[in-house]
């Protein structure tokens, strides 16, 4: 038993509160519908309806609809196919990820998700068809498998949110068992050890830096000098370093976390970007018309130019084994200390 009550509505189409009633319970929902062409065979007006839980929802998916028709991009969702419908995902509905992010689901979508899935139509992608996708996946580690299937169930809940699919057909999907990496914090004699090798060198700042912070290594490759405060003795860690390729943007990102933050270190982390500041000064003079920097990176070149990841990792893994520490990534330098006093802002 259902009924409606018929509102008017912004663009082409209509709106409709609706009540339905199973079991002695009632359930109110919104259902917009709206034409998208005409029948070539008899003239008659095809509708597309949208529903959703209220009038605003619906209202944005019908406009969104009515928008694509009078443009000529609308595509009947029922015709879509799975790969029709990721193309359109990825170059449409990404623009909040980091380009990092961007990469990677790409990634996934042509690696993975495409080969397996692309001819099904949308419509009608089960949940056993994911099922199959994912256990198909056997040749990757637990953690990409998670990754493949993350990067599907978005773009089918994107697909249930402007109204193509009723349901998400990857909702419920049993995935393989992730098995955490143990994070082992540095000993104090595996700090010192590690703090003894770097000395002198172009990483004894930047170590010593994460060690005593806690930050991770793109939020250090990333600090500029005007969010260092020798005065107040406190570090604005509130951008990362991206990596080159994704520098279409900007050499800066926002945190992880999307939140920049306040530090007040230990004496001696300001002490030690104080004596980077004097060897970027005299690598400065060095260097002359050849110095590159304009961003007023902390760390970076013998150039001035951003030291990027893949450098710092090939320069640690060297401490790392002149420390005799085989095994210690730079990842595990954050979680080696006490964290000092942080204010989000």
């Amino acid at each position: 038993m259902s009924k409606s009550g018929t509102r008017a509505a912004h663009g082409s189409g209509t709106i409709r509160k609706k009540t339905v009633t199973r079991k002695g319970q009632s359930y109110t929902y919104w259902e917009a519908r709206v034409t998208v062409g005409r029948d070539p065979g008899t003239g008659r007006q095809i509708q597309r309806s949208f529903t959703g839980q209220t009038q605003r929802e619906v209202r944005e998916k019908m406009q969104a609809a009515a928008v694509a028709v009078n443009e000529g991009t609308y595509r009947d969702p029922v015709k879509l196919t799975v790969g029709e419908w990721l193309d359109i995902w990825v170059e449409e509905y990404l623009g909040s990820l980091k380009p990092a992010s961007v990469t990677v689901y790409k990634n996934n979508v042509k690696n993975h998700i495409k080969p397996a899935m692309a001819a099904v139509k949308l419509a009608k992608l089960q949940p056993h068809t994911v099922q199959r996708f994912i256990n198909g996946l056997d040749g990757l580690s637990a953690s990409s498998v998670r990754l493949a299937y993350k990067v599907l169930h978005q773009a089918m809940e994107k697909a249930v949110q402007l109204g193509y699919l009723p349901k998400n057909p990857a909702s419920g999907a049993e995935l393989p068992r992730v098995d955490q990496k143990e994070i082992k914090p540095l000993e104090d004699h595996q700090a010192a050890a590690l703090l003894a090798a770097a000395k002198g060198g172009m990483m004894e700042q930047l170590v010593t830096v994460a060690l005593f912070t806690g930050c991770r290594q793109s939020e250090l490759l990333g600090l500029t000098w005007d969010c260092v405060d020798f005065d107040r003795g406190t570090l604005t860690i509130n951008k990362q370093l991206t990596r080159p390729d994704h520098r279409a943007a900007g050499l800066f990102i926002s945190p992880k976390n999307g939140k920049a933050r306040i530090l007040t270190p230990a004496p001696s982390v300001l002490a030690a970007l104080k004596e980077r500041k004097r060897l970027q000064a005299e690598a400065r003079l060095k260097a002359g018309p050849a110095w590159e920097d304009g961003a007023g990176l902390v760390f970076t070149t013998e150039t001035g130019a951003p030291l990027e990841q893949w450098r710092a990792n090939q320069r640690f893994s060297s401490l790392v084994r002149k420390a005799g520490l085989e095994g210690v990534r730079f990842h595990d330098l954050r979680h080696s200390h006490v964290k000092p006093k942080t204010k989000i802002i």
